[in-house]
């Protein structure tokens, strides 16, 4: 969450106070905004955070495949799925 008394820093107290910055982001894991001549330009975020965002974007990305297929009808029932699946399983295991 945003605090945006705390989380919002022009660029140049950034330049100034970078390892201070990086320290916070990373303890806190509160991102922190730069700004530059009062407007938004990026925002620093902990490497965790990051990589738990790419991967719900990528989850919901896989799931907006899914419901595609739902919507066209492109459906497998369970027991063919599943031998489909146990067919793979035991073709990868010769």
């Amino acid at each position: 969450m945003i605090n945006l008394a705390q989380d919002l820093k022009p660029v140049s107290y950034i330049r100034d106070h970078t390892v201070e910055v990086l320290d916070y982001v990373e303890n806190s894991r509160s991102p922190v905004v730069i700004t530059q001549d009062g407007e938004a330009r990026a925002v620093i975020i902990d490497i965790e955070s990051y990589q738990k965002t790419i991967n719900a974007i990528s989850l919901a990305k896989l799931l907006s495949f899914g419901e595609k297929d739902i919507k066209n009808g492109n459906l497998i029932a369970h027991d063919d799925a599943k031998k489909i699946f146990e067919r793979t399983l035991a073709e990868k295991h010769q």
